[in-house]
């Protein structure tokens, strides 16, 4: 994915939002992780394959808490050429 596409997904906030935005569901990658019941860093892979649409607030990234909790993985390895699209 280019960075370009990665960079779509992304919002950067520096100063006060808490009038354009509700930060109720915003949540911290370390709490995705937890809620998913997989690494941080896992989640990190994620966001950099913009997975995820992410908020960048103080050098921290957050994450759509709904996103997190609808998230479906897609199976490991290679598609099967049998698969339907």
């Amino acid at each position: 994915m280019t960075e370009e596409n990665s960079n779509r997904n992304r919002l950067s906030l520096s100063t006060d939002f808490s009038r354009e935005l509700n930060t109720a569901d915003w949540i911290s990658q370390s709490e995705a992780a937890r809620i998913r019941g997989v690494s941080r860093q896992a989640i990190a892979r994620l966001v950099r394959k913009g997975r995820f649409q992410t908020l960048q607030v103080g050098g921290r990234t957050f994450l759509r808490a709904s996103e997190v909790r609808k998230f479906e993985a897609e199976p490991p390895g290679r598609p099967s050429k049998n698969a339907k699209t």
